[in-house]
């Protein structure tokens, strides 16, 4: 594992305990330059997380509560009117920041949560006609409850797929539930300190962006796409913009591990997060018993893994 994010992964689990593979998924979501939906029942740890996360790298950060009367000008900004100059002067909003957690996104209306759409894909902000560019490296860190807990409204398909990966933090094990109450975590946020710089973090993530990915690999994930496509258990299967989030995903993976090419066990390993949010059950996988787990496993095992030359 490269050892300075070994080092932020180290400094992180001060706050967030027994949950490595999640750490690792963040982590290289981090260095692929992608947004994150935690989706998960209140009290795991998410807001800790993304506390912790900004912390150790150094970054700003800006939290907002997602209620039914949040406005897009909240989050975006709105230009107000200046008595003394006569001018109209740009108030920026809460998305000015490198790390923005949107909190309880799907209990806001749709208005609102797609006001987030071009901020997230292009990483700017337009407001009366003018565009205002965010400060790199920029990221999203949006929570959810469960889809059909009291209040929520779906996130539309177009705002899922904005999401390179979705994970859910889950109940901790008995030893580390045991050693949060012992320590109460978030009291323990003032602990974790910066191990990195913005800069060290956007050198990190044009490594990651440099990492070599060959024919074959290219391949195999386009290949991997298309077999979701093909399948009677999907009614939606990967789109082109999910197949390149596969691939830079899978970048940040081999970069993470220290290594400067891909190799299909770093697809392996991001597939699921980067697919499950990006799929739509069909009637027949629903009736089936089948989950998205399920349709990734049977994916993988349907196309051939490529030998590397």
């Amino acid at each position: 594992m490269n050892q300075s994010l070994y080092a932020v992964k180290e400094e992180i689990k001060k706050v967030i305990r027994g949950k490595d593979d999640i750490l690792d998924s963040v982590l290289c979501t981090l260095l692929a330059g992608g947004h994150i939906l935690l989706e998960d029942i209140p009290g795991v740890g998410k807001t800790t997380l993304a506390v912790a996360l900004s912390r150790s790298l150094g970054m700003s950060y800006k939290r907002m509560q997602f209620t039914p009367d949040v406005l897009p000008s909240d989050i975006l900004g709105f230009s107000m009117y200046d008595n003394k100059s006569g001018d109209f002067t740009f108030r920026k909003g809460a998305i000015f920041t490198n790390l923005f957690l949107a909190d309880e996104i799907n209990r806001t209306s749709p208005k609102t949560q797609s006001a987030l759409l071009e901020v997230m894909e292009e990483k700017r902000v337009s407001v009366d006609g003018t565009t205002y560019n965010l400060e790199p490296p920029f990221f999203v860190i949006a929570t959810q409850n469960p889809v059909g807990a009291s209040g929520t409204q779906k996130l539309p398909d177009s705002q899922l797929d904005r999401f390179f990966v979705r994970l859910s933090l889950g109940y901790p094990d008995h030893q580390s539930a045991t050693e949060i109450l012992k320590g109460h975590s978030m009291e323990q946020i003032d602990q974790v300190n910066p191990i990195l710089s913005v800069a060290d973090l956007r050198a990190l993530q044009q490594k990651a962006a440099d990492v070599f990915a060959n024919d074959a690999i290219c391949d195999y994930i386009v290949s991997l796409t298309e077999a979701t496509r093909r399948t009677d258990m999907l009614s939606q299967g990967i789109s082109p913009r999910g197949s390149i989030a596969i691939l830079k995903m899978a970048k940040a993976r081999a970069c993470y591990e220290d290594r400067d090419f891909v190799i299909p066990g770093d697809i392996h390993k991001i597939l699921y997060s980067v697919c499950n949010h990006r799929m739509i059950l069909s009637t027949k996988a629903k009736a089936a018993g089948k989950d998205a787990a399920d349709i990734v496993e049977e994916t993988l095992s349907l196309v051939p893994i490529p030998k590397l030359s």
